[in-house]
């Protein structure tokens, strides 16, 4: 999938609706008081000779730390007791275990402060004088009216995590149970590490009315140690909410192609359809109007979200409107204060940013430079209960780098490092409501920056209105298609909340008053995803295009035609380039900074210049539901992919001289920049050889029917290729640089590949089909047998000694490839 890397509830649904045993009651007894409870309701020994409960006030001593909530929590020394009343047992519950401290290597991407380590459905249930810990399933399903159901039930028996001998019956008949194991022993689906239970404890009980709050040191080896590293014991305090699931279940929203959000899914066996129904719902918060009948009303409760109290005291403003950011959307879904951002409440002890009822934006302290947004949902809707923003500390030296090198032309606060406050907290307030848009269940759009067109993302008013791309949700950073003679405002040069977000917002959280199920609302959902068709900026990536629509670009603006949007962005990388010494260099600073952007810029020429290679073999899609008209692929005119190769050869093959700045190099290595132009050249190269798209390339030509301006022939694109990379051979006197030496070696290289490429292993059929077409070996064989003859034609006519040799192992390498039986 694209969608950036989110936890799933997939590894909750282990198995599902078991079979309810035999409950039979313990004896009724009056309510007032724990003393009666324990006199009138101690069973007798039980017949399989288990140790019959003990008299109430002989477990649950006067010394007992006792909580009231959804369960009745009784911490008694070391011990946990759980008194779990009638109402909360076969009830469908929602365990989250989250790390409150760790010991964490630098680098790391996972373990810190709030990262999640296990998901898990939980359900109660009482058999005799014993409580059952089940795991429940809700991917599989069927109308409990119907015959089918009890097949469903019968194939899906929830396996038991644990089972606890009751000690005593509380008011009302509430077994009493010690589960002090679950958190300080080695239970697989409790544990944060491999538990040593001599040194694991317990540390905090909180008890709420709709969940379970339980913190305690675990120490153990670690779960998934690092590759590689020696192992090492660990000790971390673990925190584990146990929440009760809405007892009235959100209506679900059936999830469409056309809009993306992360989903759920459900295989019903009882639908009409005659055969098994995966039904996808969306994920989303439960939004619900205060006033139903306005157009505008503010919801019953708003989604909150905290702000890490560790996070640096600078960036806290922009975190907050990074979060709020998003208003305006849900004003659109007919919210108003839908989406909050609040500082961590003063002197409250309960306070816990673990905490399943709290979404948190967190500020981790680790060299990662990354920052993502995972949420926890309801398996059973799809209705968010909680989110996580983290950001990574190091987020900060990614977004001054992208900023640098993408825009640096354009905004003077990005020409010195390091950059003021102002500037660095917008780029933050961007990336907080990037990932707040997955937390609200929406994935990655990368459609949506090729929505608009080229020549809009250079126009200041457009830009103003729209943003240079529909999407914050898209890979689009920040517009370097943008020139300095646009004069595009600077704010304007960072990604903001889009059209296509308010829109994907309008569709999967507006209310449909008249639906009363998920099909009564699918002809509104349809009519709303239909207006793609005539707003172009509200179409979202489609499944299945196997990264042939270059369209479907990350870190890319102006996708929607590469060519020129590339064109652009190489002049602001011929701007910048003069930039680095003086951005970078300061009195008492080494070249570290300097060597670090460097590549960063190199690293960007290159992204930009890819986008244009994924042009050649391209199609443009489009996702289409139900009676939509039209294709969801279309291949591109043979014109614009000609023109994409042709663009290659001038601003690839040629040498681009204006990255090999003397004065830059000369601090940075002695030697090495052939290096990094042949390995940029052939990874370029290697893209537009890459065998999906010669294999593009080959069925365009069939379907087209011989239409010439459809289709752009593997023979012709060979030819073009190839005679671009060696148009030195045509000349009188032939004089080839090191630089194009070099990219010819590896020309011939990897063309000898596509004729004799390595043994395969063994596959199966499926990959067996995706493998290389006849036609591709075929036909780079007669390039290169009309190459051999140009380079042997040519050799006479070299230069200088270095061409000469140059020709003669070309030479060679191809008479051995292609006349293997006169050597």
């Amino acid at each position: 999938m694209k969608f950036s890397p989110v936890k799933s509830c997939a590894a909750l649904v282990l198995v599902a609706g078991c079979m309810r045993l035999p409950n039979p009651a313990p004896p009724a007894v009056p309510a007032d008081s724990a003393k009666t409870a324990a006199k009138d309701t101690t069973p007798p020994p039980t017949a399989d000779g288990q140790p019959a409960p003990k008299p109430y006030d002989k477990v649950i001593l006067p010394t007992a730390k006792t909580r009231r909530g959804m369960f009745v929590t009784h911490w008694i020394a070391d011990k946990l007791y759980f008194e779990i009343p009638k109402e909360a047992l076969n009830q469908d519950m929602l365990l989250v275990g989250r790390y409150t401290k760790t010991q964490t290597p630098l680098g790391a991407f996972d373990g810190y402060g709030g990262d999640e380590f296990i998901e898990r459905l939980l359900r109660w249930e009482r058999r005799d004088n014993r409580v059952l810990l089940r795991v429940p399933r809700f991917d599989v399903t069927a109308d409990s009216t119907l015959p089918v159901a009890q097949a469903v039930e019968s194939a899906n028996m929830s396996p038991i995590i644990a089972v606890f001998p009751v000690e005593a019956y509380g008011p009302d008949s509430a077994p009493v149970i010690e589960v002090t194991r679950l958190y300080t022993s080695n239970t697989p689906e409790f544990a944060a590490v491999g538990v040593d239970d001599k040194r694991s404890f317990l540390e905090k009980v909180l008890a709420f009315p709709d969940n379970i709050e339980v913190e305690a040191t675990q120490t153990g080896m670690p779960m998934n140690p690092q590759p590689g590293a020696p192992p090492q014991v660990r000790s971390v305090i673990a925190h584990w909410s146990m929440v009760r699931l809405p007892k009235h279940p959100m209506l679900p929203r059936l999830a469409d192609d056309r809009v993306g959000y992360f989903n759920t899914t459900q295989v019903d066996f009882g639908r009409a359809e005659q055969k098994s129904v995966t039904r996808t719902f969306i994920t989303r918060w439960r939004l619900e109007k205060k006033d139903p009948n306005a157009a505008v009303s503010d919801p019953v409760e708003p989604i909150v979200y905290y702000i890490d109290p560790a996070t640096p005291d600078q960036w806290k403003p922009w975190i907050k409107r990074g979060i709020e950011e998003w208003q305006p959307a849900f004003e659109a879904a007919g919210f108003s204060h839908a989406i909050v951002a609040r500082d961590v409440p003063k002197n409250d002890p309960d306070w816990s940013p673990e905490d399943i009822r709290h979404t948190v934006v967190r500020w981790l302290p680790s060299t990662v430079e990354n920052s993502v947004g995972p949420h926890v949902h309801d398996p059973r809707t799809g209705e968010i209960l909680n989110g996580s923003v983290r950001m990574f500390h190091n987020i900060l030296n990614l977004q001054r780098d992208w900023y640098f090198t993408q825009v640096a032309s354009l905004d003077p606060r990005a020409q010195h490092l390091p950059f003021p406050d102002s500037l660095m907290g917008r780029l933050l307030q961007f990336v907080v409501a990037h990932e707040v848009g997955h937390t609200l269940g929406l994935p990655h759009n990368m459609k949506a920056s090729s929505m608009y067109p080229a020549d809009s993302v250079r126009s200041a008013t457009w830009v103003h209105k729209m943003g240079h791309s529909p999407s914050i949700m898209d890979y689009a950073r920040f517009n370097y298609v943008a020139q300095p003679e646009d004069h595009i405002a600077l704010e304007d040069l960072v990604p903001r909340v889009g059209p296509y977000d308010r829109f994907s917002i309008m569709w999967g959280y507006s209310p449909v008053p008249t639906a009363k199920t998920s099909d009564d609302e699918k002809p509104t959902l349809d009519k709303w995803a239909r207006m793609q068709d005539t707003v172009p900026w509200y179409r979202f990536s489609v499944n299945g295009e196997r990264g042939t629509d270059p369209g479907e670009e990350t870190e890319a603006v102006g996708d929607g035609d590469a060519t020129k949007s590339t064109a652009a962005g190489l002049k602001n990388i011929r701007r910048i380039v003069p930039m680095l010494i003086p951005a970078t260099i300061t009195p008492g600073n080494n070249n570290d900074d300097l060597n670090e952007m460097y590549d960063r810029l190199v690293q960007q020429w290159s992204t930009e210049i890819n986008h244009v290679v994924n042009v050649i073999g391209g199609s443009y899609a489009q996702e289409k539901g139900g009676s939509q008209p039209g294709a969801r692929f279309t291949p591109l005119p043979r014109a614009r992919q000609e023109a994409a190769l042709r663009f290659l050869q001038e601003n690839v093959f040629e040498t681009p001289m204006y990255l090999l700045d003397r004065k830059v190099l000369a601090r940075l290595e002695p030697y090495g920049a052939m290096s990094r132009i042949r390995s940029a050249q052939e990874g370029v190269l290697g893209g537009v050889l890459s065998d999906s798209r010669l294999q593009a390339l080959i069925e365009y030509e069939t379907m087209a029917g011989g239409d010439a301006k459809k289709a752009y022939p593997l023979r012709a694109m060979f030819h073009d290729l190839q005679s671009g990379i060696w148009r030195e051979l045509a000349r009188p006197k032939v004089t080839i640089d090191p630089f194009r030496r070099n990219l010819q070696a590896g020309y011939v290289q990897q063309m000898i590949a596509k004729i004799a490429p390595p043994s395969p292993a063994p596959m199966p059929f499926f990959m067996m089909m995706q493998s290389s077409a006849a036609d591709i070996g075929a036909l780079a064989r007669e390039q290169l047998v009309e190459l051999d003859a140009q380079v042997q034609g040519a050799i006479p006519r070299a230069a200088n000694m270095e061409t000469r040799a140059h020709l003669r192992a070309i030479h060679v390498k191809l008479d051995a490839v292609l006349n293997p039986n006169r050597r």
